[in-house]
């Protein structure tokens, strides 16, 4: 599993997707579809569990369920970002199921999606903010001087951005400082450059999400 391989090279956690079978079990695999992986031209939605099983990856190995993560490495903490609607459900029966609310963070591209998940889970877990949140934020702190960021941090732990968007640049020293002035946590992706790791780490960035966790484990 690829997951133990980033733990050995010293990641502290691990980033993944969650998607849902057609048998509702949260899988971690990021595509709605097999085919740019494994060349196959199917939903994982419109698969049951042991149908997705039958596949192999690049690698040689499965597509886990996320049940499955979390009984068999104990001590892992995933940073779980939901893909879908239909994913939303399964995810956190999973969480429950396992009692890892204490090492999960769940966040989704989607508002909605995000919002579902912590409403179903009965206790709380850490988050962070889907990209309209994010720019909500850029926002305020660019153009209002900061006016309202209280609220629109209200129940977020965390931003995970990357270091730009479109014409927007996130990876700023003051922007970052404005988070943290906030209570708010601010982690980029993806990042596998080591001079660029060091300079958002000098910014004051609480996380960096990369490939490469055999060079960022040594900065």
């Amino acid at each position: 599993m690829s997951f133990r391989t980033a733990l050995d090279q010293g990641a502290t956690h691990i980033e993944t997707d969650t998607q849902a079978t057609l048998d509702g079990i949260a899988v971690l695999f990021h595509d709605a579809t097999l085919l740019r992986l494994m060349s196959v031209d199917a939903k994982v939605s419109e698969l049951t569990f042991a149908q997705l099983s039958s596949y192999s990856l690049p690698n040689g190995g499965k597509v886990p369920s996320l049940d499955q993560v979390l009984r068999e490495l104990p001590k892992v903490r995933l940073n779980i970002d939901i893909k879908s609607a239909k994913a939303v459900a399964p995810t956190v029966r999973a969480i429950e199921v396992n009692d890892a609310h204490d090492r999960v963070l769940v966040s989704s591209f989607s508002k909605s999606n995000r919002k579902h998940a912590l409403a179903l889970l009965t206790t709380p877990v850490v988050t962070s903010g889907s990209m309209a949140d994010v720019l909500k934020i850029w926002l305020a702190h660019k153009f209002l001087g900061g006016l309202g960021l209280k609220a629109l941090t209200k129940g977020l732990d965390a931003l995970q951005l990357p270091c730009n968007y479109g014409p927007i640049l996130f990876a700023q020293k003051k922007f970052i400082a404005a988070m943290a002035a906030n209570n708010i946590e601010v982690h980029f992706w993806t990042i596998n450059e080591v001079e660029q790791m060091r300079e958002l780490l000098s910014m004051g960035a609480s996380g960096i999400v990369t490939d490469r966790c055999d060079l960022a484990s040594k900065l």
